[in-house]
C-alpha cells in the first residue's frame, strides 16, 4: 500500500521563511538548536546532509558571509521544498540543493564543515507518511555508513556537527570513535532544569582535542531560559 503524502507546516524566521511543502519533517527545535550551535562562521565549504526543508543550510547561510553551502536529500519532495525555500531566501547564490543519496554523490572537493540532523529510529513501526518515515528512520541513512561517508567528505581540519536523542547520540559517538573521529564539543540539552538530558548536540573532528562540555536548559519557570534565548535570538521572531 502506498504511503500518504501531505503538506508540512511552514515557519517564519527573522530573515527567511520556510515553506514546509511535502517534506517529511517540519521545522523543529532540534534543527534550530543545531543550526545555531554548530561552529560554521569561518568555513568555506559546508555540506548539509538530509537537508529537508533547507532549514540548516539557510541558518548557516545567515550566519556566514562567503560560505558556499551544499544541501542534499534522498527524498524528492524534500529536495524540491528546499530548492524553493533557498530560491526565496537572501542567499540563493550561495546554496545549492541536490537530490540524491549522500553515499552515491561525488563532490569536486571536501568540506570543512558538515551539519546533519540525522534520522534516529532503528526499530519499530515506521510512519505511514512516506516522507516522514524517510526523515525519521535509519533505513534511509544508516549511522555507520553516514559516519564513514562524513569521514571521507570532511577535510583533515574540518568539523561535523549533529543532534540526536541522548541514547542514540551516545551510540552514535561510540560509532564515530570506531571510525576514527574524536569528540570535540558536546552540549547536553535538558527540556527543564528538573528533567533528564533529552538531546545531545555534538561536534566531531579528525584530530584529538580536549572536548568542550556544555549544558543547555530550554525552559525556565518564566518561559524560555536565558541561555536558549541567547542561542536562538537571531532566528526566532519573538526572541
Amino acid at each position: 500500500m502506498n504511503k500518504k503524502i501531505k503538506q508540512t507546516k511552514g515557519f517564519c524566521f527573522k530573515q527567511f521563511e520556510i515553506d514546509g511543502g511535502q517534506c517529511g519533517m517540519p521545522v523543529s527545535t532540534d534543527g534550530v538548536m543545531l543550526g545555531a550551535w554548530a561552529e560554521v562562521e569561518h568555513c568555506m565549504h559546508l555540506l548539509d546532509i538530509g537537508t529537508g526543508t533547507g532549514l540548516l543550510a539557510l541558518m548557516c547561510a545567515q550566519r556566514t558571509q562567503n560560505t558556499q553551502i551544499w544541501g542534499v536529500d534522498i527524498d524528492e519532495n524534500a529536495a524540491i521544498t528546499a530548492q524553493l525555500n533557498v530560491a526565496n531566501s537572501p542567499w540563493a547564490e550561495r546554496i545549492q540543493i541536490e537530490l540524491g543519496d549522500i553515499n552515491n554523490i561525488s563532490y569536486p572537493h571536501q568540506f570543512d564543515a558538515i551539519i546533519c540532523n540525522p534520522p534516529y529510529f532503528k526499530t519499530g513501526a515506521q510512519s505511514e507518511l512516506q516522507q516522514r518515515a524517510t526523515a525519521r528512520h535509519t533505513d534511509s541513512l544508516n549511522h555507520l555508513a553516514l559516519l564513514e561517508r562524513c569521514a571521507s567528505l570532511l577535510t583533515d581540519d574540518g568539523k561535523a556537527s549533529y543532534i540526536l536523542p541522548e541514547v542514540e547520540g551516545r551510540e552514535f559517538i561510540a560509532l564515530a570513535r570506531e571510525v576514527g573521529f574524536c569528540l570535540s564539543r558536546l552540549c547536553e540539552v535538558k527540556p527543564t532544569e528538573s528533567k533528564d538530558v533529552s538531546r545531545l548536540l555534538f561536534e566531531l573532528s579528525k584530530h584529538h582535542t580536549e572536548c568542550q562540555h556544555q549544558q543547555l536548559t530550554i525552559h525556565s519557570k518564566e518561559g524560555y531560559s536565558d541561555a536558549f534565548i541567547a542561542l536562538t535570538r537571531d532566528f526566532y521572531l519573538k526572541m
